[in-house]
C-alpha cells in the first residue's frame, strides 16, 4: 500500500480497511500495517481482495473522501461516494476545456510530447543495448526524425497540426519498429500496424497488450471522476473512450511495446500460440494470452521513479497518478499537465 497525491491505494490482498477514531486504518492478518487521519485523504484506491467496513465507508462518505474498487488487474469495478458535487464540478470543467481549441491543444500537446520522447527512448535503448544486431543507421533516422517532430510539436500549434505531427510520429516509429525485433524474425515480422483485425502476430500481441492497458487508464480515470468518453486530443465519438486515449498514449511505447517486444525477443510467446482465421484474422491462443496476462502484471509491479513527483511507485500506480495530475490540472491547481516521460 502506498499514499500519493494524498489517495491511498491498497495493493496488499487481504487487506481490511477500518475506521479508528477519526483515522483509517488498515490492516493485514488482524494487525494495523498503517493508519492516517481522514482529513490527509482525497481518495482510497482498492485492488483485489480488499474490504472496509461500512462505518469507514460512511464515515469516508461524510467526509468526502471517495473509496473505489478495482480488480487485482486494476478493472474498475464501483465507487463509493457521498452527496457532494465536486465530481460534476470537474466533469464540467472539463467539457468547458474540451470546447476550448486552445486548452484542448495545450493538453494534446503535452500528451504528444509524452508519446514521441517515449517512442524515441525505446528506440534509443535498442540501439544502446544491441548495435550489433540492428540496422543503427535506419533506427537512429527515425530518431532524428521524431526529435524534429518534436521540436514542431513543442511549438504552440492548432489542434488539427498537433494531430497531424502524433500521426506521423507514429509513422516513423512504426516504419523501424520491425528492426527491433532481435530473434525469430521469420515468425514474427512486422509491416504495419494493422487493428480490427490485427494481421499478423505482432499486430495481435500490440493490440492486445493496448487493450489491458485501456482498462487501466480508464479504470484510473473513473477513479478520479474526470469523463473518460470527452478527451482533447480525441474528439468526441459514441461509445469511444476519448480521454482514456489521450492517456494512454504516453504509455504506449513505454509499457506496451516493450513488453511485446521482450516477450518476443526472448521466447516467451511461440509462433504456435497464434492463429489464423479465414477472415485474416490472427487471435492468440488461451495459453499464450495467460502468459501475455502474467507478464503485464508483473511488469507493473517493477518500481521506478515518478518524473514530475520524484517519488518511487509501481508502474501501476502511474495510471492513477498521470489521471490525478490531469485532474488537478483540470481543476487550476497545476499550471500544466506533467506528461510522463521515462527517464
Amino acid at each position: 500500500m502506498k499514499k500519493h497525491l494524498n489517495t491511498l491505494f491498497v495493493t496488499t490482498q487481504g487487506a481490511y480497511l477500518a475506521k479508528e477514531g477519526e483515522t483509517v486504518a488498515v490492516k493485514v492478518g488482524g494487525k494495523v500495517r498503517l493508519q492516517l487521519p481522514i482529513h490527509t485523504l482525497d481518495g482510497i484506491v482498492c485492488f483485489g481482495q480488499v474490504s472496509c467496513s461500512p462505518f469507514l465507508m460512511g464515515f469516508c462518505a461524510e467526509r468526502d473522501v471517495c473509496i473505489s474498487f478495482l480488480t487485482e488487474n486494476g478493472r474498475f469495478l464501483a465507487r463509493v461516494q457521498g452527496p457532494v458535487s465536486g465530481n460534476v464540478l470537474l466533469r464540467r470543467e472539463q467539457y468547458r476545456w474540451a470546447d476550448d481549441p486552445e486548452r484542448s491543444a495545450a493538453i494534446a500537446r503535452a500528451v504528444i510530447i509524452g508519446k514521441i520522447v517515449n517512442s524515441r527512448k525505446v528506440l534509443h535503448r535498442v540501439v544502446r543495448d544491441h548495435p550489433d544486431k540492428v540496422d543503427t543507421v535506419v533506427v537512429e533516422q527515425a530518431m532524428d526524425r521524431l526529435k524534429s517532430i518534436l521540436m514542431h510539436v513543442r511549438v504552440g500549434t492548432s489542434l488539427d497540426r498537433l494531430r497531424g505531427y502524433e500521426g506521423e510520429g507514429a509513422m516513423v516509429y512504426f516504419r523501424v519498429f520491425d528492426h527491433l525485433i532481435l530473434s525469430r524474425k521469420k515468425e514474427f515480422f512486422f509491416e504495419e500496424r494493422s487493428r480490427r483485425p490485427p494481421l499478423d502476430r505482432v499486430n495481435c500481441l500490440l493490440s492486445f497488450l493496448y487493450t489491458l492497458l485501456m482498462h487501466d487508464v480508464r479504470s484510473a480515470l473513473e477513479c478520479t471522476g474526470l469523463d473518460t468518453a470527452v478527451g482533447f486530443l480525441h474528439r468526441d465519438r459514441p461509445g469511444r473512450p476519448g480521454l482514456a486515449l489521450d492517456l494512454m498514449e504516453e504509455f504506449r511505447p513505454y509499457l506496451a511495446d516493450r513488453l511485446a517486444l521482450s516477450l518476443i525477443n526472448l521466447g516467451q510467446v511461440k509462433s504456435k500460440g497464434f492463429r489464423q482465421t479465414e477472415t485474416g484474422a490472427v487471435l492468440m491462443d488461451d495459453d499464450t494470452r495467460k502468459t501475455v496476462l502474467v507478464a503485464y502484471q508483473k511488469r507493473k509491479q517493477d518500481v521506478v521513479t515518478h518524473p514530475f513527483l520524484q517519488e518511487k511507485m509501481p508502474i501501476g500506480l502511474l495510471f492513477h497518478t498521470q489521471a490525478l495530475l490531469l485532474a488537478r490540472h483540470v481543476r487550476g491547481d497545476l499550471d500544466g499537465y506533467p506528461v510522463f516521460c521515462w527517464q
